[in-house]
């Protein structure tokens, strides 16, 4: 498959413009994501399965290489070839050789990733194999002049019937069906004498199981069973990160598998595939060949991409990604769409060859909770487009401009003070509509959509409004931020403000000492004790001159419109909202404050 991966930008936008695009990959949200969300709510606590089936792939991984050597050996004890390939190349030799030598002339296909992601198509057909796509989805891209499929699951789901009725009417030369069972049974008799007639079937491999040397392959057409058993050879094709420890390892995968993929609690069929057929069997090849691919993944193990390598191809991930519902799979440019595709093709072709595609996600992390598996692909991504910084790969205007914004950020006052000219900026675009068309130097989010206008104040503006009672309280008759300092609206502010003022009074009987009238009884008391230096700033009492203090961490001083309302003792043996309850109390009170203060700034 001919990797075109940076050239995503160019064929995303085009694919967002194709109506019939949009309508084909609109059915993945009816189809896919609807399903999914059945089938895991019947099942229950599907949580605790992801867990489990995380911990196989792990376990799997850690010993990769002992387990991988345990396979060969009891796949070869029961009759089994396995072959190692290290690239795409070599795979696709050795396949091409075993045909050479057995004269193979036509090669029935299941549908394998592996095969696309080697090109193993092109390279039987260049030595002289004919190669029949026998999964319906296939085969239709393939008489489709060799498309390429857009989903790993779902190869045509970017088609609708009517284009796969004006195709089998061109290619087979019949008359135009749109009924889909009418369309299916055509391709089923075009099909069936092909597998007759082959005499190599290919497969891929969903897992491999150490214990038997087995591979197990999951459809729900019926071919992959077809291509294993009736042609006289049967290649099984994989990748060396697919293998498990043993049979009940696969068994638990395989309640996650179909689930994620398409909301079934099984597929129609199942196949494991044990050594080629004995003398007391019926069916299957004579000869049984194992081609296990490395082609980039012992580099993503040895990595930062290791968790990559859990993946059992579900498609979930792209099932869900916005961005994929929105472009399709063939702007990925290669094999693996979706965020998959995002962390696999950098990883597999070179990050230089994929340089836009870890940006293709909106990193809303649904691909991180659908996987069954649990791959972080979110923070997989994030990785890749720190190194595409460090390699210098972005565009110089980009690492410019995250350069200058990540200085500013380390600059406290600069950066506050830019903020706030930014927002009243921003403001005055959004004019009366509140919406900006056009944002300099980041037109790409603003070409396809509107970009809501701030409402004019940064959010330490907004913060320190609240705090300094600026903005109304909020629903429900508390305060700004609510919490545990909220006070009940109905609580009578006067009688509140006269307990805390009384309690006050007790807590300082010489400093603070009053009759009924006001006046002041111990003239010659010491002068209340200096307060530390965050809280100088605050409003002194009205009675005793001693600065507010409060009970709790991080608090910040009151604002006081007069001298400062009767407060908490100094001893911070008043509750934590009276210094709240008293400036409502002093604020209506028609009373002058005897000595006027600025109101402080709060503190951070």
């Amino acid at each position: 498959m001919e990797l075109r991966s940076n050239e995503f930008k160019p064929r995303a936008a085009a694919n967002l413009l194709d109506e019939k695009l949009q309508r084909g990959l609109g059915l993945i949200k009816v189809k896919a994501v609807v399903n999914r969300a059945s089938a895991v709510a019947e099942f229950g606590d599907f949580e605790s399965l992801r867990e489990v089936g995380k911990d196989i792939r792990d376990r799997a991984l850690a010993d990769l290489d002992l387990y991988l050597e345990r396979f060969e050996r009891e796949a070869t004890a029961r009759g089994a070839v396995v072959h190692w390939a290290e690239n795409a190349s070599e795979a696709c030799r050795i396949i091409v050789q075993i045909a050479r030598d057995n004269g193979v002339k036509k090669a029935a296909k299941s549908k394998s990733m592996v095969s696309e992601e080697i090109g193993l198509n092109d390279a039987l057909i260049e030595a002289g194999v004919e190669v029949i796509e026998t999964d319906l989805g296939e085969y239709i891209l393939q008489i489709n002049d060799a498309e390429p499929p857009s989903h790993i699951v779902m190869p045509v789901i970017h088609k609708t019937a009517e284009d796969v009725a004006d195709l089998f009417h061109e290619k087979h030369g019949t008359p135009r069906k749109t009924d889909p069972a009418a369309l299916t049974r055509e391709a089923r008799e075009i099909l069936r004498p092909q597998f007759l007639s082959a005499d190599m079937g290919i497969s891929g491999a969903n897992f491999i199981v150490a214990e038997t040397g087995s591979t197990l392959i999951v459809t729900n057409e019926g071919n992959g069973r077809l291509c294993t058993t009736l042609p006289r050879l049967h290649v099984a094709l994989t990748g060396i990160e697919k293998v498990v420890q043993t049979l009940e390892d696969a068994s638990v995968l395989l309640r996650l598998l179909p689930r994620s993929a398409t909301g079934q609690a099984i597929t129609n069929y199942v196949s494991v595939h044990t050594g080629p057929k004995r003398l007391e069997e019926s069916d299957g090849p004579q000869q049984f060949h194992i081609v296990l691919v490395d082609n980039g993944r012992s580099k993503l193990l040895a990595g930062d991409m290791r968790e990559m390598l859990r993946c059992i191809r579900c498609g979930a991930c792209m099932n869900h990604c916005p961005v994929y519902q929105a472009v399709g799979g063939h702007a990925y440019g290669w094999v693996y769409p979706g965020p998959m595709g995002n962390i696999l093709t950098p990883s597999y072709v070179g990050l230089e060859n994929a340089v836009a595609l870890p940006n293709a996600a909106t990193m809303c992390n649904q691909c991180g909770v659908v996987c069954p598996v649990k791959i972080p692909l979110p923070d997989l991504m994030r990785k890749l487009r720190e190194e595409q910084m460090a390699r210098g790969l972005k565009p110089w205007a980009e690492r410019l401009g995250l350069a200058l914004w990540g200085w500013a950020a380390q600059q406290p006052a600069l950066y506050a003070l830019g903020t706030r000219i930014a927002v009243r900026v921003m403001k005055w675009m959004g004019g009366s509509e509140k919406l900006i068309h056009r944002l300099p130097f980041v037109s790409g989010w603003t070409d396809g959509r509107d970009f809501p206008a701030p409402e004019g104040q940064t959010f330490r503006e907004l913060c320190r409004a609240r705090r300094t009672n600026e903005l109304p309280p909020a629903a429900g008759g508390r305060e700004p931020g609510g919490g545990r300092d909220a006070r009940p609206e109905s609580q009578p502010q006067n009688s509140a403000a006269k307990v805390t003022i009384d309690a006050h009074i007790a807590a300082h009987p010489t400093a603070c000492s009053r009759s009924a009238t006001g006046s002041r009884k111990n003239a010659s008391a010491p002068a209340p004790r200096r307060s530390p230096a965050r809280w100088r700033s605050c409003p002194p009492c009205r009675r005793c001159r001693a600065p507010w203090r409060a009970t709790w961490s991080r608090t910040t001083c009151p604002p006081a419109a007069s001298s400062g309302p009767a407060c908490a003792s100094s001893t911070g043996s008043a509750p934590a909202s009276a210094w709240k309850t008293a400036r409502r109390a002093a604020t209506t009170s028609s009373a002058s404050p005897a000595v006027s203060a600025p109101s402080p700034k709060p503190a951070r």
